[in-house]
């Protein structure tokens, strides 16, 4: 499965918090095998939303949903532990 092309917003968040290298390997291993177990996908509650999150470092996540057209489309990048 493959991820649609980031937006502005998301590319310039990439690029402040230097995770561009990261999320290239992310996406990678994701495309490649969807279920690889260092990414830690998960299905975020409430279930019925469908947004899922995966992990970039110990630190951020992607969150994501997955489009009609079996896409992924990243919705934000977030730092995990952010209080």
């Amino acid at each position: 499965m493959n991820f649609c092309e980031l937006r502005d917003d998301l590319t310039e968040y990439l690029n402040v918090h230097q995770l561009e290298k990261k999320w290239q390997k992310v996406k990678m291993l994701y495309e490649e095998n969807t279920s690889h177990p260092s990414l830690n996908v998960e299905l975020l509650e409430p279930k019925w939303l469908g947004i899922f999150s995966l992990r970039l470092d110990l630190k951020y996540r992607a969150l994501f949903f997955i489009r009609e057209d079996n896409t992924a489309e990243v919705i934000s990048f977030t730092n995990h532990y952010k209080k």
